[in-house]
């Protein structure tokens, strides 16, 4: 049941419009019972407060109450109603009932709605409601394993309006992510800044600096597996100036920097070590002597070696070449999309750890 189907672009689905609960030619052959266990994933979307208080007691007068209460499969609802509505006792016993009931809920979120009022009520992001379906459909042989990636750049303030940061875009890790949940893995995606949309993955986090990336992936250890694609800042300012630096005519600027943690080599000596830790070399030169040095420096088990120069480097394309560093040796694949990439890669870890 979707009011936003015609954003919801599935492979190998067809998408079909059912009203009438006493339809001649469909009800003939029982058809709101085959409608109901014909799926894999019942959708309520949106969740009135009317549908929901229909599926808490049990009511079935008309085909969307009669399908929910005779499916067999897992039923998703995402609320959408005014604040007062959802805050209002029957509402927060209804939902609470079909919780117990093993109904699963995403959102509601807090927002502006439609009748203007601001509250928490709002029906969460199309894309939000599908990152979540697809979730509960994951299957794959890789389902059951619980894989982080980093992704994207970091930034380091200066002052309160000033950083440092660098060109990654976070394309590269979201394409393994992508790839890996859809092989049935529990992704955790923790990204630096980017304008990208999330993967469709279990979990996303975002940050903004070197020391918050790795307090999010202590966090949520433990992992199968470790894939570190972020660029993250060697280097953070200390101390962060509290005000805006100012210009001095007279004067040149001084700034002093510690190191960031290493998240890859804390993942590879942890306690809690993944049974697979990959990290990425960013070169400009040297690419394979470098990451030769960076893969024993690191005690990870992959080292994933890019070259990321001014001219035709991977940062900010959608293009990348790689090369994988291993005990066993050096895999070579050149120009390919980051898509394609994600790819390689997922299947590579799955031979891998499975």
């Amino acid at each position: 049941i979707s009011s936003f189907s015609e954003n919801l672009r599935l492979s190998d689905s067809f998408l079909f419009f059912y009203e009438d609960l006493f339809s001649v030619t469909e009800e003939a052959n029982i058809g709101h019972i085959e409608l109901s266990r014909d799926c894999d994933l019942v959708l309520v979307v949106p969740g009135t407060a009317d549908l929901l208080s229909k599926m808490a007691c049990g009511s079935a007068n008309d085909l969307a109450s009669t399908l929910l209460l005779a499916t067999d499969k897992k039923i998703l609802i995402a609320p959408s109603m005014n604040v007062n509505m959802w805050h209002n006792p029957a509402t927060l016993r209804n939902v609470e009932l079909l919780k117990s009931d093993g109904i699963l809920f995403v959102g509601p979120e807090k927002g502006e709605m439609a009748c203007g009022a601001y509250g928490l009520g709002r029906m969460s992001e199309p894309e939000d409601i599908i990152s979540t379906a697809v979730e509960l459909l994951r299957s794959g042989p890789l389902a059951g394993k619980t894989i982080l990636v980093t992704s994207g750049p970091t930034i380091e303030y200066l002052d309160p309006i000033r950083f440092i940061s660098n060109k990654s875009t976070g394309e590269q890790g979201r394409c393994i992510a992508e790839s890996l949940s859809a092989l049935g893995a529990d992704v955790t995606f923790i990204t630096g800044p980017t304008t990208l949309p999330f993967p469709l993955c279990r979990k996303k986090i975002s940050v903004e600096s070197g020391d918050q990336m790795f307090v999010a992936v202590k966090g949520n250890e433990p992992y199968d597996v470790a894939i570190c694609v972020a660029a993250v800042s060697d280097w953070k300012a200390t101390p962060i100036s509290k005000e805006k630096i100012k210009k001095n005519k007279n004067e040149s600027l001084s700034l002093k920097f510690s190191e960031n943690e290493d998240i890859l080599r804390y993942l590879s000596g942890s306690k809690k070590r993944p049974q697979l830790v990959i990290g990425f070399a960013a070169e400009t030169d040297n690419l394979i002597d470098n990451a030769k040095k960076k893969l024993v420096e690191k005690g990870c088990d992959w080292i994933i070696a890019n070259y990321v120069g001014l001219e035709n480097g991977a940062m900010g394309s959608i293009e990348n070449s790689i090369s994988i560093l291993k005990a066993g040796g050096i895999e070579e694949f050149h120009k390919r999309s980051k898509v394609e990439i994600g790819q390689i890669l997922a299947q590579k870890i799955t031979t891998e750890i499975t």
